[in-house]
Formats: C-alpha cells, sequence, structure tokens
C-alpha cells in the first residue's frame, strides 16, 4: 500500500486541506482523508487535482504533427473543391500511414503517452484503426499493431481504454475504400479477432480496457454498427465532424450524422459520438438526453478547419461532454479546455461561455466535465480522487508564475487561461508516480526511441 499527502486537493465534494490518499496494491484509491497528518506518506508538491482523462487519440498522428501544415499542391486541392480542408489533410496522412512498423507504432506511442503523462492526462482511450500492414495483410497476430499501442501504455505508466476501430467502406454506407484506406479495413470476423486479441492481452490489468469504435457512418454499414451496438463496454463514433460529411449523410439517408444515429442506434451512457461539430440545437438536446457523451478535440478540430462545437446550446440541455486530443497537435488538457472556451468567445462574442451564476468559474467547470466525460467514455473507474477509483492524481505547482497568488476554483481558471507554461510537477497514474519535476521518470528512452522512429518515417 502506498500513500500520497497532498496539502490542497479537488475532491467530488469540492476543494479540501491536508489530503492523505491511500493506495491499493492494484493501484486504486481505498481511503481519502481530508484534515490529516502527513507523516508515512509520499508529499504531492502543491495542489492536487484527479488525473484527467484523453478519451480520443490517434496515437501514430503524433509522428505527423507539423507534417501537414504547409499548402497542398493544386491536383490535391482540385480534387477536393479547391481549398486546404479536412479531406485534403486526410490524403496526406493515408500516404504517411504506409510506412508505420509495428516498432513505429510503439515507439510513437510512447512519447506521446508520456507527453500526455507531463501535462497532466493519466489516461487515454486510443481509437486505433492502423491495424495490418501496408498491402492490408493482416499482421500474423491480428491485433498486432494495437498490443504495440498496449505495451507503450505500460511502460509509459498511462491507464489505456483499447478501442479498435471497425473500418470498411470509404464512402457512408457501402462506397468502396480507397488504396490509402487498406491498412484499416476489416470485415466483422477480423474485426472481431482483433478485440478478442486485446481482450486476452489484458485480463487482469487494472490499467487497460476494451471498447469498440465503428470508425464513422462513412466506413461501415448499419449492419456492422448494429453488431457493434451489442457490445456491452463503451461504444466511440466519429459524427458530424465536417458539414461535407452532414451533406452526404442528408443525400445518402435523409438525415444528419447525428440525427440518424440517435434513430437508429441505441444511444446511451455507453456511447461517446467524437466531434459532434455540427449539430442542430434539437440533436444537441437529444443527444444530451441519450445519455452519450460528447467528445471534444478542440485542437484539432481548429487545426482541420472543422468548425466550432455548439456549446451554449449542448449545456443548457445538460449534456455530458470529455477532452481528446486526436490528431495531437496538442497534447495538454489545459490547452483543449482554453481552446474549446476561447472559439465560443470568438463565436458568440462574449465571454465566459461555459458558466452560470452557480458556477462562475470556467475553469473548474470545464475540468469537471471532462472528468465526469471522460471516465465514463473511458468505461474505467477514473476521474476522481475517491475509493474504488484508479489512483490518478496530478499536482499543480501553485508557486508557477501562472498560478502563484491563486487558490481554488480562482486557480484552475489561471491554470487553464494564464500563459504557456506547464504547470504540472509531478503525476501519479494508477498509483504510480510516472511524472517528477515535471518530467517523465523515463522521458530520455522514450525519445530516443522516437527520434530513431522519426528518422526512418522522414527517410
Amino acid at each position: 500500500m502506498t500513500s500520497y499527502f497532498a496539502p490542497a486537493a479537488l475532491l467530488p465534494d469540492g476543494w479540501a486541506r491536508d489530503v492523505r490518499i491511500e493506495t491499493d496494491a492494484a493501484g486504486s484509491i481505498s481511503a481519502v482523508l481530508a484534515g490529516a497528518a502527513p507523516e508515512g506518506a509520499e508529499l504531492l508538491p502543491g495542489v492536487v487535482i484527479p488525473g484527467v482523462p484523453n478519451l480520443h487519440s490517434h496515437a501514430f498522428q503524433r509522428a505527423m504533427a507539423g507534417h501537414a501544415e504547409r499548402r497542398s499542391p493544386p491536383e490535391a486541392r482540385d480534387a477536393e473543391g479547391g481549398e486546404d480542408s479536412f479531406w485534403t489533410w486526410r490524403t496526406t496522412m493515408y500516404r504517411f500511414v504506409g510506412r508505420f512498423t509495428p516498432e513505429d507504432a510503439e515507439a510513437v506511442a510512447a512519447q506521446l503517452y508520456a507527453e500526455c503523462l507531463e501535462w497532466g492526462f493519466t489516461s487515454l482511450a486510443e481509437f486505433h484503426y492502423l491495424h495490418h500492414q501496408p498491402d492490408g495483410t493482416p499482421y500474423d497476430e491480428p491485433a498486432e499493431m494495437a498490443l504495440r499501442h498496449l505495451a507503450a501504455a505500460r511502460s509509459t505508466g498511462i491507464g489505456i481504454t483499447l478501442l479498435p476501430s471497425l473500418y470498411r467502406h470509404g464512402g457512408i454506407f457501402g462506397k468502396e475504400p480507397v488504396p490509402g484506406q487498406r491498412r484499416f479495413l476489416n470485415d466483422l470476423d477480423g474485426f472481431w479477432r482483433i478485440a478478442d486479441g486485446i481482450r486476452g492481452a489484458i485480463a487482469g490489468d487494472a490499467q487497460a480496457g476494451l471498447g469498440l469504435a465503428p470508425h464513422s457512418l462513412r466506413a461501415v454499414t448499419p449492419e456492422m454498427l448494429a453488431e457493434c451496438a451489442r457490445f456491452e463496454g463503451p461504444i466511440h463514433i466519429h459524427a458530424a465532424e465536417q458539414r461535407r460529411e452532414v451533406a452526404e449523410c442528408l443525400a445518402a439517408t435523409g438525415a444528419r450524422p447525428v440525427e440518424w444515429l440517435l434513430g437508429n442506434m441505441p444511444l446511451d451512457a455507453r456511447w461517446c459520438l467524437i466531434h459532434c461539430t455540427h449539430m442542430t440545437e434539437e440533436e444537441a438536446a437529444a443527444l444530451a438526453r441519450s445519455g452519450a457523451v460528447a467528445g471534444l478535440c478542440p485542437s484539432t478540430e481548429a487545426s482541420l478547419g472543422d468548425g466550432i462545437f455548439g456549446l451554449p446550446a449542448y449545456r443548457a440541455a445538460g449534456g455530458l461532454l470529455g477532452f481528446g486530443t486526436d490528431s495531437h497537435v496538442g497534447t495538454s488538457p489545459r490547452d483543449e479546455m482554453r481552446q474549446l472556451e476561447t472559439s465560443q468567445r470568438l463565436a458568440w462574442q462574449h465571454r465566459s461561455i461555459a458558466t452560470d451564476a452557480a458556477h462562475p468559474h470556467p475553469g473548474r467547470n470545464l475540468l469537471e466535465a471532462a472528468l465526469a466525460g471522460g471516465a465514463q467514455a473511458s468505461g474505467r473507474a477514473v476521474g476522481a480522487i475517491a475509493p474504488g477509483r484508479r489512483c490518478d492524481l496530478v499536482a499543480l505547482d501553485d508557486g508557477h508564475p501562472a498560478l502563484c497568488g491563486r487558490r481554488g476554483d480562482e486557480l484552475l481558471d489561471a491554470w487553464v487561461f494564464s500563459g504557456q507554461g506547464n504547470p504540472v510537477r509531478q503525476v501519479v497514474a494508477g498509483g504510480r508516480v510516472v511524472v517528477r519535476e515535471g518530467r517523465h521518470v523515463a522521458a530520455e528512452p522514450i525519445a530516443a526511441a522516437f527520434r530513431a522512429a522519426m528518422r526512418r518515417l522522414s527517410a
């Protein structure tokens, strides 16, 4: 048993002083005592908040961050309507994925996971669709690439929910895939073999979980989606990210993507709809009533020119949301929360969107949304400093220039909205210290393997 001591900590019922956190051998919290003594416990410096769940990751795209920014050549732009967009970015991504080996995938994922831990993400949902060899042939172990992500999670200490992605088609309800998608493709039998391989590998591992990720309405048929809907754990799907996607869905089905899912699938607390950028207010209210989570990735959505999520209507309806880093142009929960709120301010031309009279601090509100929505979407016992939850803790340096002189909810506002430096000082994931003095405990060997992979991928 390990004990940690926080001079100040955010508990489910609010801020508390002198908090002792006891853990069991498996890395779960067994007791939380406020007003306790520090003797025999490891001191967590500063102000402690729950570790934040990252609910949407495509780890291999960390190797692309900054690589797909230049203006596309005329032939690529002409093929996609004359403008750089999500669709031209996707073509660049298809070219890039042909180079990845399993070793590269593990090295890139480990670098990403270490960075996420250093910024305060302590668990992650890996929406994984890079399954096969470059020509589309399955590896001898069908789950090879997924298991490389599991190995990266175990080496870094981050908690993980593996979400193997079902991807069969190249357009809504049956369009043939393009060559760049061949590493992603499975029929249902192949997909279940991958899921079974993951299930066997994580058996008994409290730091890992399994969900399913039918990629999108573009990539699976209704029959495939119905099979996935029988799964009892987390189910994630991309939905309504792009206006063109909405138009194609309307043309094919007479309904918008979220509208179609609400009308044809048993959406409930198992489901996480990623992006939901283009919903009507009626869709937002209905999604909120379903109990599903909207998985927002504001830095990626800005990078790809997706649009701005309709936060006021969804929040007014009581909708659950959480944050992911998706393409990993950013790896910080603070930055995802900031991007969401400030994009709303630009769209609506006023301030403090994620607040109300009873909850005036946007930093606290966004953090609590991230914790609740991220925990539900992950299907793991994370997101709170409470008995029975995983011992995932983030110590913020309250002497950091961005935070000094702030306490409580004002400190969270400062964390989210002030400065560019990283005030995360120490991180515990699954009861294990993985970040000390702001650096991952294995940062150097992880970075060396990443640099080697990047040299090969960039050759």
